[in-house]
């Protein structure tokens, strides 16, 4: 793929390895790569998107393992993400009963501003790499500037491990819903942002700043969309075996990506037909998110299904 000539997907944002130590056993961790953005660049990927990703690594070992991990899965990572002076990572330390307790070694400072190719149809942010200095306004100026010729999508995906005060993040999360035509977001994080309010009602809230369609995941009562011409959707849950739920969120984030492709709602040409979705195609798109991301937990880790598998859906 020539970022120059392609039209493609851009995801922006962390990532990183996961170093997972057992109780009372840290010379049994495993280094398993991750960080959310590169998981929906990936899930793209396997979906025969082109796609890259424009992260902060080092050119070190891990770095190196995750330009290996990403690349197999047809992921391209940008020549300007190899700034950093470590490759980040996230340690979790598992107690007895196996919950986890993490520590974070980030470094999230890309140069300002941010290159974004034209040929970019779709710019996706989110996570940690929209909030923390000083990196998360860099991505922000991107996401304005991209908004000439590319959708934009986003994901909070609240780390409050990271993000600390649910109030200062929810500040910046609404000027990241400001300049998104969608976003998607979990009801644990609306949750954690809102103190607790209701999802309808912050999904209506939001969809008043400018997006075209606000999407929540549920867990098992399954994904609901609301758009901004008052269409309310909500998925039927699949019956599915849960192995895990770990990358179900940015596989289900990459699947509205993928959808939006398939339905030619890329570029910022389209997006008065976005802002004017039949309930037919709400419907698709939700549909396509939910069976990749079923796919996604029905296994063990981040593993999103390959364009083979969902063959016939959308």
């Amino acid at each position: 793929m020539d970022l120059a000539t392609d039209p493609h997907v851009l995801a922006i944002g962390e990532a990183l390895m996961d170093i997972v130590t057992p109780a009372g056993n840290p010379a049994a961790a495993t280094e398993i790569p991750g960080g959310s953005p590169a998981n929906v660049a990936m899930t793209l990927g396997r979906l025969g998107r082109n796609v890259a990703l424009h992260t902060w690594i080092a050119d070190d070992p891990r770095g190196q393992a995750l330009t290996e991990h990403f690349g197999a899965s047809h992921v391209l990572i940008t020549p300007e993400s190899y700034g950093a002076t470590h490759t980040p990572t996230a340690t979790a330390n598992l107690d007895e009963k196996g919950k986890a307790t993490y520590t974070f070694d980030l470094e999230w400072a890309p140069k300002a501003p941010m290159r974004v190719a034209k040929t970019a149809r779709v710019v996706h942010a989110g996570s940690i790499a929209a909030v923390i200095e000083p990196g998360g306004p860099v991505v922000l100026d991107a996401l304005v500037a991209a908004r000439q010729h590319a959708i934009i999508t986003y994901d909070p995906n609240a780390r409050p491990a990271i993000m600390g005060d649910p109030e200062k993040s929810l500040e910046i999360v609404n000027k990241f819903v400001a300049v998104s035509d969608v976003v998607k977001v979990s009801d644990e994080d609306i949750d954690w942002l809102t103190g607790g309010r209701a999802v309808d009602d912050v999904m209506r809230d939001w969809l008043t700043m400018g997006p075209a369609m606000v999407i929540v995941t549920r867990g098992k009562e399954g994904g609901l969309v609301h758009t901004s011409t008052g269409i309310r959707r909500a998925a039927v849950p699949a019956d599915v075996r849960v192995i895990d739920s770990v990358g179900a969120g940015d596989s289900f984030m990459g699947g509205i990506i993928d959808a939006l492709w398939s339905l030619g709602l890329v570029g910022a040409m389209s997006r008065p037909a976005l802002r004017t979705l039949d309930e037919a195609k709400v419907g698709a798109i939700l549909d396509r998110a939910s069976h990749i991301s079923d796919i996604t937990v029905s296994r063990a880790g981040a593993n999103p299904p390959w364009l083979s598998e969902v063959a016939g859906i959308i």
